[in-house]
């Protein structure tokens, strides 16, 4: 690698800061902010700088290896390969296809070769036993956009940077940098909102970052975010607030939520909520007097018991007060490499509970069953037991609900390999660890948060450092592996033309995959003089096929639809190369209707499994006060789910892994700050010190996701030593939301105490 500054986007979490890397003699100097970057403007968070750790941390693994009786041991690519080609198959073959399970982990969507090589790898592997962090995360609002917009990823994105009014619930894009909202320097982005005139309203069970800079703050109790929004929606119908604006001839059933809104007043949700009767209606008349506002929603109302209600009504509230598809609203991005277009172009818009789960019945969504049925599966005797598992980038284990039952799992499978470059808390379980490339090693085009960005924007890096021969490349992972079980499927050997397929796209990689569909894209090849011959027949097209017909499809995404004609062109590999800073595509646009992927063309204001649900959150406005209190999860600016704690870095300073408790709570279980305290729940304990803090709810708790790296076996000697406790050792994962299938992780009632030593006995 020449020396100089070197322009990357960081791929450590959903934000997309860029950033500049100098390099002097092989080695990085400095990680610095990209001033010059498009959608960050200089910002980066601590993780930025973490790269460097990453990229040249000695526990990262960088050959693959296997368990022995003495040890783990490394092994040539060829000869892993071999053998966990040979013993997927052998367990496919006595135990059918369903005998394998494979779970896919969040750094999967932050790496366009691996989102390339993904699906023939699940397709060689031939099970439906997949799983992946969906269902502990956004799958709420995947459900959501697909019921109401016909599309799973069709997202409305805040326009913070126009809006007037931000209200959030249930989220802390100060620490997260935005999830599904890609949105570096929230900081910066706030202080603009306030400088126009504007305002930020926050409400959750703790004062969190975010809500430390707010305007104005609520406390809700955990779980009880749908009520809160149903009688923000009551408010609306019941003072003539409901004002659709130009969604009104594309919107339907505005009347069955009028209907299933009866009853929840703010009155009556006042007292499970927490929240003041006055202040419920004072939230939904904000919303709906501010003609540029915005109400977004995450993690907290997500993974509860009722995260599908919520979320649903979080859109509904949106559109009720005009916000859909308006500028300073909630928009949708119009990303170079149109994902949403081009699945729904090949009928893939995603699906919902066409199968359930074995075990507990719970519904598969897009061909994934949630995270919490995993050790069901494998635990559970009879046909359609897993009995062998692939993890890709995942540490379940950490980052789904019972732990300690995902450790029995994994432990008694008859093989395991995983797709990882540390030795964790779940690859440890593993026959075969195949450690991929780190990311400076590899090109970098983020595919699936620009199509979330609160501004549209491209960038293309090549890779910082070359990884050298003896490294794979995750998609070549599994690429190779996807080959060799196919190969075996058939007995041996492929057709010539198939086995010149599989050749020819291992060859060729994931970025002429990439460079084909930027230049196909609403931003893509301009071909200049000869667009007057072309140009009439793509309009013909577009005129006389049915909406439908895939040629049709095909011009609808093309650069030369006139609907894309003002908007910048030339984009391709090539020219992302010579824009290393990246480049602004411009702000977010109304595209409504025609970004509708629903089969009437309007949107579903009112789907009838929501409204089916609506019973289920009236029996929650007499429910009794939960037996304890209730557990809260929280992130950190320096950490990223489980995996950015080996770094120093990052986890030095203030402990951060602690149970944080209102004083009343603290003083009630006899715990003073600094105490250790035992946190129980019906599946497990865990010990950790106290933080008391009036920045918690009463009656609430909270314990940071993503610790707990005190497990025998983890080859992470700085995370060991900031072990922490695992949330998800307290956390059941016998607790769902029943409409979803999403894990609870947020409102599960748990018992807190002093933690005590046990002292030996004395000998008699």
């Amino acid at each position: 690698m020449e020396n100089g500054t070197h322009f990357r986007t960081c791929h450590l979490c959903e934000a997309m800061c860029g950033v500049a890397i100098e390099v002097k003699d092989g080695h990085i100097v400095s990680i610095k902010g990209d001033e010059d970057d498009p959608l960050s403007h200089g910002h980066i968070c601590p993780k930025a700088v973490a790269l460097q750790d990453l990229h040249e941390d000695p526990e990262r693994l960088r050959k693959p290896v296997r368990k022995t009786a003495d040890g783990w041991q490394e092994m040539e690519w060829d000869e892993a390969f071999d053998l966990v080609a040979d013993r997927l198959h052998s367990v496919r073959k006595e135990h059918g296809h369903n005998s394998i399970g494979a779970y896919l982990g969040n750094p999967n969507v932050h790496n366009h070769g691996s989102l390339v090589a993904t699906m023939p790898f699940l397709r060689a592997l031939g099970t439906q036993n997949r799983f992946s962090a969906t269902s502990n995360d956004q799958l709420p609002h995947m459900l959501a956009s697909l019921e109401m917009f016909g599309h799973q990823i069709l997202f409305p994105i805040p326009d913070i940077d126009r809006t007037d009014l931000f209200i959030c619930i249930g989220a802390n894009p100060m620490a997260s940098n935005g999830s599904l909202m890609t949105v570096p320097d929230f900081r910066g982005r706030l202080k603009a909102l306030r400088g126009r005139g504007g305002r930020m309203v926050v409400v959750d069970p703790r004062r969190t970052e975010t809500g430390k800079l707010a305007d104005e703050f609520h406390f809700i109790r955990p779980g009880t975010d749908a009520l809160l929004l149903m009688a923000m929606v009551r408010t609306l119908f019941e003072e003539n607030l409901v004002n659709l604006g130009h969604a009104q001839p594309w919107t339907k059933d505005v009347d069955l939520v009028r209907l299933a809104s009866l009853g929840f007043t703010a009155e009556a949700v006042s007292e499970q909520t927490g929240m003041p009767a006055a202040n419920i209606r004072n939230l939904a008349r904000q919303l709906a007097s501010t003609q540029r506002a915005a109400l977004y929603t995450r993690m907290g109302t997500s993974t509860q018991a009722f995260g599908g209600v919520a979320t649903w009504l979080a859109y509904v509230l949106n559109i009720l007060t005009g916000k859909l598809d308006s500028t300073g609203g909630v928009m949708f991005t119009q990303p170079a490499i149109d994902l949403i277009a081009l699945g729904g172009m090949a009928g893939q818009r995603g699906h919902f509970a066409k199968r359930f789960s074995r075990v507990k019945k719970l519904p598969e969504f897009g061909g994934e069953y949630p995270s919490s049925t995993i050790a069901d599966e494998i635990l559970t005797p009879g046909e359609g037991q897993i009995r062998a598992f692939v993890t890709v980038a995942g540490n379940p284990v950490l980052s789904s609900p019972n732990g300690g039952r995902l450790d029995e799992a994994f432990g008694g499978l008859d093989f395991m390999v995983s797709v990882d470059y540390y030795l964790n808390e779940t690859t440890r379980h593993a026959d075969v660890i195949l450690p991929p490339t780190a990311g400076l090693e590899r090109s970098h085009y983020d595919l699936i948060f620009s199509m979330f960005a609160v501004r549209n924007t491209a960038k293309y890096s090549p890779a910082l450092f070359d990884a050298g021969k003896d490294s794979r490349h995750d998609w070549q992972i599994l690429l190779e592996l996807a080959h060799r079980l196919e190969k075996k499927r058939k007995g041996g050997r492929l057709p010539a033309r198939a086995e010149m397929g599989w050749r020819a796209f291992k060859q060729i990689g994931p970025d002429p995959i990439l460079d084909m569909m930027l230049r196909a894209g609403p931003y893509g090849a301009d071909i200049g003089r000869i667009r007057g011959l072309v140009q009439p027949a793509i309009d013909l097209v577009m005129d006389i096929l049915p909406e439908r017909h895939p040629l049709r499809g095909l011009a609808k995404l093309s650069p030369l639809n006139r609907h894309w004609q003002d908007l910048p062109k030339g984009l391709s590999v090539s020219s992302l190369k010579q824009l290393p800073n990246g480049v602004d595509l411009g702000p977010l646009r109304p595209c409504m209707p025609g970004r509708l992927f629903t089969r009437d063309g309007k949107v579903n204001l009112a789907p009838r499994r929501y409204l089916e649900d609506v019973e289920r959150l009236h029996a929650l406005l007499s429910a009794p006060p939960a037996d304890g209190l209730l557990l809260i999860g929280r992130r950190h600016v320096r950490s990223n789910n489980s995996w950015m704690h080996n770094s120093q870095r990052l986890v030095k300073g203030k402990e951060r892994c602690t149970l944080m408790m209102h004083p009343q709570d603290a003083s009630r279980c006899g715990l003073q700050a600094g105490d250790s305290a035992e946190v129980a729940s019906t599946v497990g304990k865990i010990v950790l010190p106290v933080e008391i803090t009036d920045d918690m709810m009463p009656g609430v708790v909270s314990v940071p996701h993503g610790w707990g790296h005190d497990r025998d076996g983890i080859r992470q000697s700085v995370a060991v030593a900031h072990a922490g406790a695992s949330i998800n050792d307290v956390i059941s994962d016998q607790q769902t939301d029943p409409l979803v299938g999403t894990s609870v992780l947020n409102g599960q009632t748990v018992k807190v105490k002093v933690w005590r030593a046990e002292r030996p006995r004395k000998l008699a």
